[in-house]
């Protein structure tokens, strides 16, 4: 009896905290991660797709998200505690509670796969294999100093998901977006690994700058974007789409460049700042892909 009640009473508190939940899942970076979706959706429909593939790859895209990142606040609930970057968050702070999470957990499950169900045969059969790695990415960092590229591959999903979605096959086109995508993420969580590098030592978790130390953790980011860029371009020549679509993939290599150039060995300060730029390259990139594929 003593179990069933503060479950029933988180079930019911829930709708008081959506807020939280949203602040908690980090929702805003929706507009670094649903841009690369929708560049592989416009990729995949060489133009717009139908308002119902609109509809459900949106759907079922926000599902994945949100399910990733509940899982991943509830499977490092404790750590995050430890952690003094990630102590002020709403688990640890307890105005979330881990069932909280789990009820987030299953809602945005059964999202995922309904909004999977109404695209094809194929995204639907895949949705389970997706969810395992969305929620399994987070153990990863707990044996295997490539859980960077673990979390970037969740991330790559997008995209290749996005291309399923409206083909019903995946393609390589596809399969190169994911892996821009995985660098690129992935390149981003090598340079936050570097911010937790002490933490990380004294509790065992493995990460690149633990593994090799900070400045070649930096070099390895530095190369992961480069592959990031360079997959993208590959994208663009392979598809033989307009200039408009390479005067993005201009900017976005600025813009990279520059945020390269916020992070450094002796200041790790900018991490945060440099990553927020991430929407900028993402919308960017989005723009003139959209461009490029329309007009």
């Amino acid at each position: 009896m003593t179990t069933a009640r503060p479950q029933r009473a988180g079930l019911f508190a829930l709708p008081s905290k959506v807020n939280l939940v949203l602040a908690a899942i980090r929702f805003e970076e929706s507009m670094f991660a649903l841009p690369i979706g929708y560049i592989g959706m416009l990729l995949a429909a060489d133009g717009w797709p139908t308002w119902q593939q609109f509809l459900w790859i949106n759907v079922a895209m926000t599902g994945a998200r949100t399910l990733a990142m509940s899982a991943n606040r509830l499977i490092h609930h404790k750590e995050d505690i430890a952690n003094p970057r990630t102590k002020g968050r709403h688990l640890p702070q307890g105005t979330l509670t881990p069932w909280d999470m789990r009820i987030v957990m299953l809602v945005s499950l059964g999202v995922f796969f309904y909004g999977a169900s109404q695209l094809n045969t194929l995204a639907l059969a895949l949705a389970p294999v997706a969810a395992v790695i969305v929620v399994g990415y987070s153990y990863v960092k707990y044996y295997s100093w490539g859980a960077h590229y673990a979390l970037g591959f969740a991330d790559g999903l997008a995209p290749a998901g996005a291309w399923i979605g409206i083909t019903g096959s995946l393609d390589p086109e596809a399969i190169l977006l994911a892996f821009a995508v995985t660098f690129w993420v992935g390149g981003f969580d090598v340079f936050y690994g570097t911010l937790d590098y002490d933490f990380d030592k004294g509790y065992g978790v493995q990460s690149i700058a633990r593994r090799f130390s900070i400045p070649r953790a930096i070099l390895w980011a530095r190369c992961s974007h480069f592959l990031t860029l360079s997959c993208l371009l590959a994208v663009g020549l392979w598809m033989e789409l307009s200039y408009l679509y390479f005067i993005g993939w201009g900017l976005a290599v600025t813009i990279v460049t520059f945020q390269h150039t916020m992070v450094r060995v002796s200041d790790l300060t900018r991490i945060s700042k440099a990553f927020k730029l991430n929407a900028v390259v993402s919308l960017t990139l989005l723009l003139f892909t959209t461009l490029a594929v329309v007009l």
